[in-house]
């Protein structure tokens, strides 16, 4: 029974690692590529402070590899930022009251434009973008050589913080373009435009400009950045699909395979068993003492080698 336990668990724990890649293959890769981007972000955009002084924009440089992104940081304090807001930082015009949670005496309001990465981090499918995706993220500013920071979550009690996009399509004849709002949790959704180019929000996140893929999209009034030429081009979506139907279809084939090994392994394991026992049986019958056969007639018969008490004649008993 401990041999067979032991198999058992063996090709359950192979079963269920493979389970758990597959999970994490088929999961929202984008969305964990996302939220790293967004930690590699922060990072570059503390970088751009030198002395830093309070409510001044500060354009942060990202490397080679991420050619097209745009960030930015400013510092603010707390109580300020809660009584006078923020007129303009790039596209974000921030309003009075806007608090964070938790409590930090200053904070750092870091500034993405993903430009033409935005379809890599944030797919949307059936939607095409009028405009890039921008970011605008809270981190705590105690320690400006920090990373890996978690997000402050930050929200406008009054008035909404408004998004002026000044890189916009036009949307195609007879289709209607839509506030496209992505938070932190990984959740989208929509809300109309207004003026032709604002968005409002009253929390952090990424936010853009799209409209249903009904009808192609006109040219861009101003070109997007072109990927660098060292950097692969984000693949199809077709392409994504069909990856992810091969690794569901190999999982399923590797589970059948190993279901399969389990099984041999345990009738295996049940013969082993039993051709264990048949052997410690007849050693047991080994041991016992062997009787001499004798023919009796013409059937063999046990005898003994040898008699207790031998026999003796009358005549020869003397009293």
């Amino acid at each position: 029974m401990g041999l067979l336990g032991s198999l058992t668990m063996i090709v359950l724990a192979l079963f269920f690692w493979l389970t758990g890649l597959r999970a994490q293959s088929t999961t929202g890769s984008s969305g964990s590529s996302a939220r790293a981007l967004d930690a590699r972000l922060q990072d570059y955009a503390y970088r751009a402070f030198g002395r830093p002084k309070t409510g001044v924009t500060y354009n942060g440089v990202v490397p080679s590899n991420l050619t097209g992104i745009k960030i930015a940081a400013m510092r603010l304090r707390s109580g300020s930022l809660w009584k006078r807001g923020v007129q303009m930082y790039k596209e974000f015009v921030i309003p009075q009251g806007v608090t964070e949670e938790p409590y930090v005496e200053r904070l750092v309001l870091v500034y993405q434009n993903l430009g033409n990465w935005s379809l890599q981090y944030y797919p949307l499918s059936g939607y095409t973008y009028l405009a890039p995706v921008l970011g605008l993220l809270a981190y705590d500013a105690s320690n400006l050589m920090a990373t890996n920071l978690p997000e402050l979550d930050i929200r406008a009690s009054r008035d909404p913080i408004s998004i002026r996009f000044s890189d916009v399509k036009l949307a195609p004849d007879g289709s209607v373009p839509k506030c496209v709002w992505f938070n932190l949790q990984g959740s989208v959704n929509f809300s109309d435009v207004a003026s032709g180019n604002v968005c409002t929000t009253i929390q952090q996140g990424h936010f853009s400009i799209v409209v249903e893929s009904t009808a192609p999209v006109p040219a861009p009034k101003s070109p997007m950045l072109p990927l660098s030429p060292t950097i692969p081009r984000p693949s199809g979506e077709g392409k994504k699909t069909g990856k992810k139907v091969g690794i569901i279809v190999g999982s399923a084939l590797g589970g059948l395979l190993l279901l399969a090994l389990l099984a041999i392994l345990v009738a295996w394991a049940q013969k082993y068993k039993e051709k264990k026992k048949m052997h410690e049986m007849e050693k047991a019958a080994e041991v016992g003492e062997a009787l001499q056969m004798t023919l009796v007639g013409e059937t063999k018969a046990p005898a003994a080698t040898w008699t207790r008490t031998q026999p003796m004649l009358e005549t020869e008993y003397v009293p």
